[in-house]
């Protein structure tokens, strides 16, 4: 009898608990170099859930992984903020219903109800940022506070450039050097970006996102289109290296924790999604990647250092980021046409 009791107590005792307690396994989808290591450890032990992480270089890579049949794979992803509003769109998201994530009020109130998923029905914030471009000081000396860098460079820089293989991004900032604003119709706008890219393309030597940090430590490249958590790395590495805020504008972004469709271990994933709500865990990823949290109470518990980083702390005259722009399908399909015939 004594042995029946104890075996419905923990029947009952698991039916209040919930998920808390889930065990199994826990698939992540993640850019490269953004979680530390110790911290999944921290999640496995703390909830005795297997973690496996694969990892991709851009927003596209992302979509076109999960479009192309990986969707049922993983649990949860970690997309920018356009892609959410893509990847919504197209179906690939599930819901989070009320009441599910415990730690929902950590999010910073300006994160909380986001125009790419107003009342946060999918995801929840990770870490944002800006996109721009770093330069090797000991290869230019000139001003840096300007695109024309990337995209009409002077002699000694010509052919010393990296751009991110991120199309979105790209194209984002080459629209912000001219002047124009993203996702346009106007034929003559769309001619003048397109010629915009093929006349600085002999300029670039090269299109890396996963190794953007690599190639300016090494001085493989002078001048690098560059996330600024990840160029503050590259400059721990390399003092010559200084990051622009440029007088044209430069981008934002916010990067989320999405909870997939279908994911395998649904309960798993709302328990990580609520661990990096905790101020301490976002601390230990943002003290990590370089960038900055979207999470309450995270600041005092971050790294001196990084607090006085100037890659977090955009010059006083700088303009503000601009986040990346969603089209509808027929304007989206005049940038891909850009963007296939700038990668030929």
């Amino acid at each position: 009898m004594k042995r029946l009791f104890f075996a419905m107590t923990t029947a009952f005792l698991l039916v209040i608990c919930g998920p808390a307690n889930a065990a199994g396994k826990l698939s992540i989808y993640h850019w490269f170099e953004y979680i530390p290591q110790e911290l999944l450890d921290k999640f496995s032990a703390e909830h005795d859930i297997e973690v496996t992480m694969d990892t991709y270089d851009s927003n596209e890579a992302l979509l076109a992984a999960l479009k192309g049949g990986r969707i049922g794979e993983y649990d949860v992803a970690v997309p920018g903020d356009y892609m959410v509003e893509i990847m919504s769109a197209e179906g690939l998201l599930d819901t989070i219903a009320e009441g599910e994530l415990r730690n929902m009020g950590n999010i910073e109130p300006q994160w909380a109800d986001v125009a790419f998923d107003p009342g946060r029905k999918h995801s929840i914030p990770y870490q944002w940022g800006s996109t721009s471009f770093t330069v090797n000081r000991e290869m230019y000396s000139g001003d840096i506070r300007t695109t024309s860098i990337l995209f009409d460079p002077p002699p000694e820089l010509s052919g010393k450039i990296n751009m991110l293989d991120s199309q979105g991004e790209v194209l984002a900032l080459a629209s912000l050097h001219l002047g124009i604003e993203q996702c346009s119709g106007d034929k003559e706008k769309l001619k003048a970006l397109n010629a915009l890219l093929q006349n600085a393309k002999p300029h670039w030597a090269s299109f890396i996102s996963d190794g953007a940090k690599d190639v300016l430590v090494s001085g493989e490249a002078a001048v690098g289109m560059i996330w600024n958590g990840f160029s503050a790395k590259a400059r721990s590495e390399n003092a010559s290296l200084e990051y622009s805020y440029p007088k044209e504008g430069y981008l934002a972004w916010m990067d989320n924790v999405v909870l997939l469709k279908d994911a395998p271990n649904r309960d798993n994933a709302l328990l990580f999604m609520d661990f990096l709500l905790e101020p301490e865990n976002s601390a230990a990823v943002t003290n990590f990647a370089q960038y900055t949290s979207g999470v309450t109470g995270t600041y005092e518990l971050l790294d001196a250092e990084l607090k006085a980083s100037p890659e977090l702390n955009p010059p006083a005259d700088a303009p503000s980021g601009t986040f990346v722009a969603v089209c509808d399908q027929a304007t989206q399909e005049l940038y891909d046409a850009i963007w296939t015939n700038l990668k030929k």
